[in-house]
C-alpha cells in the first residue's frame, strides 16, 4: 500500500486535490467578507422617509409614526453632531 502512495503520479493528484480544496475555502472566504461588507445598514434619514411613506399608506398609526419619528430624529441630530465635531 505504501509503495503506491510514493507513485509520484497519486502524489501529484493529491496535490492537485489540496490546492483545489484550498481553493475552494479561499472563494468561499471572500464571497463571506464581501456580503458582510455589502450589509451597509439603511442611514437614518432614509428610515424616515421609508416610515413616513408607510405612514401614509395607513402601515402605521399617528401615535407609532410619532414614536418612530422621534427616535429617529434624535439619532438623525446625533449623527449630525457627530459629522459636525469631525470637520
Amino acid at each position: 500500500m505504501w509503495e503506491f502512495l510514493g507513485s509520484d503520479t497519486v502524489r501529484l493528484v493529491v496535490y492537485l486535490a489540496a490546492a483545489a480544496a484550498l481553493a475552494v475555502v479561499g472563494f468561499y472566504v471572500v464571497l463571506k467578507v464581501r456580503a458582510s461588507l455589502q450589509d451597509d445598514p439603511p442611514e437614518t434619514s432614509e428610515l424616515i422617509s421609508k416610515f413616513r411613506e408607510l405612514h401614509s399608506r395607513g402601515g402605521l398609526s399617528d401615535e407609532e409614526y410619532r414614536t418612530v419619528k422621534s427616535k429617529l430624529g434624535a439619532q438623525l441630530q446625533g449623527e449630525l453632531k457627530a459629522k459636525e465635531t469631525e470637520k
